[in-house]
């Protein structure tokens, strides 16, 4: 149980306390509403150029890691089709820097050209690096136009091309942070050695002077129903031929996501699960098989991928596929069920040990409607049956609803 207190900010911002005093630590993560789904689609790629780019510095802090260091504290930072969020730990006594460093770079980020020309660079070497130049890197780029024809998932956080990153201009970033970076489009969380009130007295020191912005009310495209199975083949240089299949399915925020989710489990996870069982272990079609799905805020994909065999045909892989499929849409054993269930709560237990991933939980569940969600998910997974599950799947793993990357290795 992760006790907090919550308030917001005559500017917009939410913010979320959670006062842990074994700790001498204090964990603050800031969530932007913002991520490559909101990105143009001739302009890609800017949701993760900004994460690069909120550490090149703000008008009064050339450098935004030194004092960080200075004071012992760590940083990072992740963005994903939804979200861009930034996180730090440091000592408790020095937690101001923290505030003055995250809200500085709010107000003021530093825009040049310089500063943009280096983080250009960054990206667009990361995108060489581990999406074309890394075996079977390209798999998103492929799968993602594949699976979304008019939603903005349709591109992959690093950006739809290299020549959007490369033809950015510093106009573009400045109306780009504008739009999307204020007070009133974040979530502040604060996890460890500290108080409500001095959180409170920080925030309306720090963050209170920055104004609200007018941020642009989201409506995106919605993806229409897949009607028929699309599949693309591929041959390329990599060590063994692998088989990605997908199928739409629902958002993070729907009530069938617990039943997908242990679906997906039942399916994968661990060595005795049904595809690792059947598929890996007795009849030898795949080195490897998983199931997953990822979980996004609007509509979403759930996964099955694997290595196959040598001299394994991708016919036969997906046929094999297929039958495992079928079986769970017919079956699913109480103790299966309970095993994936226990799994799950251990995962969830371990997941609330560290500050930072306490201060990064209670931001997220607060972006899906309330921070209290963090507590309840054990209960929401604990609730589910196995007729919940097998409707699920008979709903979602059907093969008009699918879509099939076929990654052959070259001979």
């Amino acid at each position: 149980m992760i006790g907090f207190e919550k308030f917001k900010l005559e500017n917009g911002l939410t913010v979320i306390v959670h006062e842990d005093h074994s700790t001498p630590l204090v964990a603050m993560n800031i969530l932007y509403k913002v991520g490559a789904r909101d990105e143009h689609i001739e302009r890609t790629g800017f949701a993760h150029l900004f994460e690069h780019l909120m550490f090149g510095g703000s008008v009064n802090i050339p450098s935004y890691d030194e004092p960080l260091q200075i004071a012992g504290g760590e940083n990072n930072a992740f963005t994903n089709n939804d979200i861009t969020n930034y996180y730090l730990t440091i000592p408790s006594q020095n937690l101001e820097t923290g505030f003055w460093l995250e809200s500085d770079r709010l107000l003021s980020l530093a825009f040049s050209e310089k500063s943009l020309e280096v983080q250009r660079s960054v990206v667009i070497e990361e995108f060489k690096q581990r999406y074309l130049n890394q075996p079977y890197g390209d798999v998103w780029l492929l799968l993602r136009p594949l699976i979304y024809k008019v939603h903005p998932y349709r591109w992959a956080t690093i950006g739809k091309e290299i020549s959007h990153i490369e033809e950015a201009s510093l106009e573009d970033v400045k109306a780009f942070f504008k739009k999307w970076y204020a007070p009133n489009n974040a979530i502040l969380s604060v996890s460890g050695h500290c108080t409500l009130d001095q959180i409170k007295s920080l925030c309306e020191k720090w963050f209170l002077p920055i104004p609200a912005a007018n941020v642009p009310v989201r409506n995106l495209p919605q993806e229409p129903k897949q009607t028929e199975q699309r599949i693309l083949e591929v041959e390329k240089d990599v060590p063994n031929s692998h088989l990605y299949m997908t199928w739409h399915c629902c958002s993070r925020s729907d009530d069938e996501f617990y039943a997908t989710d242990l679906l997906s489990d039942i399916l994968s996870t661990g060595k005795s699960s049904r595809l690792h069982q059947q598929l890996v272990k007795d009849r030898n079609i795949f080195t490897e098989i998983h199931a997953y799905m990822l979980g996004d805020l609007d509509k979403s994909l759930f996964f099955i991928e694997g290595h196959l065999v040598d001299n394994v045909s991708m016919a036969d892989a997906e046929k094999a596929i297929w039958e495992e499929l079928e079986k769970i849409k017919l079956s699913i054993g109480e103790k299966e069920l309970t095993k994936v269930k226990h799994k799950v709560e251990a995962h969830l237990e371990f997941s609330e040990m560290g500050i930072a991933n306490k201060a990064l939980n209670l931001a997220y569940y607060e972006l899906l409607g309330d921070a209290n969600h963090v507590n309840r998910q054990a209960d929401y997974y604990n609730a589910v049956t196995a007729e919940h599950i097998k409707t699920v799947a008979q709903n979602i793993l059907t093969p008009e609803n699918c879509s099939i990357l076929r990654y052959h290795s070259k001979k």
